[in-house]
């Protein structure tokens, strides 16, 4: 624990597979029910030890104080009045009803680096899992400086091609301790024998910058089956055949009939007259759109509407103002594109085509939490031939934000 203002570098984040979430701002993912855990890391008890080895890190060594210093961690089961009061007092760890259970505490090193890394065999190949964490700043929050709060990356590897990665965004002090859980799924892929977890601490040490890692789950994924409910069959529609008139043909009256398929309106597709024997003509069910219920459920205002001939589109998310711990997920044309980013002054960068193939985009932006300070707000830079758009970008926990762009007609 520092107790002077250190300058540091931000890296950026790489959302390569996967998504993570805290639990605090973002309901479960919708499309899977997950198994109890083939995995689980909670480091023991006093009485029962379950270390991680950790021999291969530069960065940290483990030591066993209550009260590790800079570059250092312990398995402990409470702090105390650590560096003069500027730690929480943890009298417990965060594992639900165990007896003096353990945890990780970790103070920052001065460089960012590796401060766990775990090999795991025996997760099937093709099947998607979820991995979840607890994280805790373990900072007071007011020390007289500066905070640099860490910022945690987590990549899955299969030791040689990466997986997944997600990053928590900034994690803050709290003068109470302030558990949360990040989460976010990933696929093992085919010839993966041996799946290795690896998180980093992507900030310099400093004042602010120290905390405490529990509960370390894998789960296997079991995706939920859609309930298709199947459209009701259209009332039967009798033919009425017109009276003649002297010296006139009979002619078919129109019959007229409201359809319905679910909720869906039937289009205002004029209906022609028939002869009274003539079959009804099939319906084709068109197949049901799959929209991500945190769009379905919240209001989706457009803001920007952007027409370009064909290009590549440069699009780069930057926090609109202070740095306060916002994160966004964005979707594109209702599939996700980059899952619950943490926001700064360096940019979130994304390339899309605008072509004849690809002539309508539709982004929304859905705020994952609101920050700090609310409202998510956040400025996007969108370059397409060498003309660029910038747009001011407010969301909210009922509202997101939709930018359409459309490839321009000839």
């Amino acid at each position: 624990m520092k107790q002077k203002l250190v300058r540091f570098k931000i890296f950026p984040y790489f959302f390569i597979v996967g998504s993570l979430i805290q639990e605090n701002t973002l309901a479960q993912q919708y499309d899977c029910n997950f198994k109890p855990p083939v995995i689980t890391i909670d480091f023991g008890t006093s009485h029962h030890e379950k270390d991680v080895d950790l021999s291969s890190l530069l960065n940290y060594n483990e030591v066993r104080d209550e009260c590790p210093a800079d570059g250092n961690y312990s398995f402990i089961t409470h702090t105390s009045s650590c560096f003069n009061n500027n730690w929480n007092i943890l009298t417990e760890d965060h594992t639900p009803n165990d007896v003096d259970g353990r945890m990780m505490v970790i103070n920052a090193a001065s460089e960012p680096g590796t401060f766990f890394i775990n090999y795991i065999s025996g997760l099937k190949q093709g099947t998607t899992y979820e991995f979840s964490v607890w994280l805790l700043n373990i900072c007071y929050g007011n020390n007289g400086c500066e905070p640099i709060p860490p910022q945690i990356d987590i990549s899955i590897s299969s030791g040689v091609n990466l997986i997944a990665q997600f990053s928590t965004g900034e994690i803050m002090p709290s003068p109470q301790p302030n558990w949360k859980k990040y989460f976010g799924t990933f696929t093992v892929p085919p010839g993966a024998n041996v799946v290795v977890i690896k998180m980093d601490n992507t900030v310099n040490g400093g004042c602010g910058t120290d905390f405490v890692v529990d509960d370390i789950l894998i789960k296997e994924c079991m995706m939920q089956v859609p309930i298709i409910t199947a459209a009701p069959k259209p009332a039967a529609v009798k033919s009425v055949v017109a009276k003649p008139v002297e010296k006139e043909a009979a002619k078919p009256v129109a019959p007229t009939a409201v359809l319905k398929k679910n909720n869906a309106e039937i289009l205002n597709a004029p209906l022609t007259a028939k002869p009274a024997n003539a079959p009804m003509a099939n319906i084709k069910k068109l197949p049901p759109m799959s929209i991500p219920t945190v769009i379905a459920t919240r209001a989706n205002p457009l803001i920007k509407q952007i027409e370009t001939t064909e290009t590549e589109l440069l699009i780069e998310l930057y926090d609109n103002g202070e740095i306060d711990g916002d994160t966004v997920t964005i979707y594109h044309n209702n599939e996700l594109l980059i899952a619950h980013a943490g926001i700064s002054e360096k940019p979130i960068t994304v390339k899309i085509k605008v072509d004849k193939e690809h002539p309508h985009h539709e982004l929304i932006m859905v705020a994952d939490n609101l920050g700090s300070i609310p409202p998510n707000t956040s400025l996007m830079v969108i370059t397409a031939n060498n003309k660029r758009y910038e747009i001011f970008i407010s969301s909210s926990e009922q509202k997101n934000a939709k930018i359409v762009i459309d490839l321009k007609e000839p």
